[in-house]
């Protein structure tokens, strides 16, 4: 059974986890690494998602303001041997949930051209491709998305 917990960057277990994932991406990255990991800090994170199977942290995300009304997602991992049982669609759509419930209206991500897991990921998710943003600017090995979140209206 799938667990999914709201929590923030100090937790313990998400802390572990982004561990294992920076320990990930300076393989991927290679010697890109160091760029992109000066915008990966976790400090001060106040909405992240770990993800527990059969009561062990298998998977997380976070999401932080990027401005007034745009969440942007972070952190987003999954061990090895969680991946491929949908965990990281569940703490995704946690942490979109998170993001309108707090009054956000859309979702901005980066990731590495490397990373062709997370981009199947965000894609099967309804992530559409944007041009890069802010840091991103012009940086050919990053690819950034975007998702509208859909929030529901009454009518008079």
């Amino acid at each position: 059974m799938i667990i999914l917990e709201r929590t923030n960057s100090e937790n313990p277990d998400f802390i572990s986890l982004v561990k294992l994932l920076d320990k990930f991406l300076a393989i991927t990255d290679g010697e890109d690494h160091a760029f992109y990991d000066q915008f990966n800090k976790i400090d001060k994170i106040k909405y992240v998602v770990v993800g527990y199977e059969d009561q062990k942290a298998v998977s997380c995300g976070a999401i932080k303001a990027y401005n007034d009304n745009t969440m942007e997602v972070k952190r987003m991992f999954t061990l090895s041997e969680a991946r491929g049982k949908g965990i990281a669609t569940k703490v995704l759509k946690e942490l979109e949930q998170w993001t309108t419930e707090l009054g956000y209206q859309r979702c901005i991500l980066e990731t590495g051209i490397r990373q062709h897991e997370a981009i199947r990921l965000y894609q099967k998710n309804e992530y559409k491709l944007i041009p890069n943003y802010g840091q991103y600017e012009g940086v050919e090995e990053s690819k950034c998305f975007e998702k509208l979140m859909i929030t529901e209206t009454t009518s008079l």
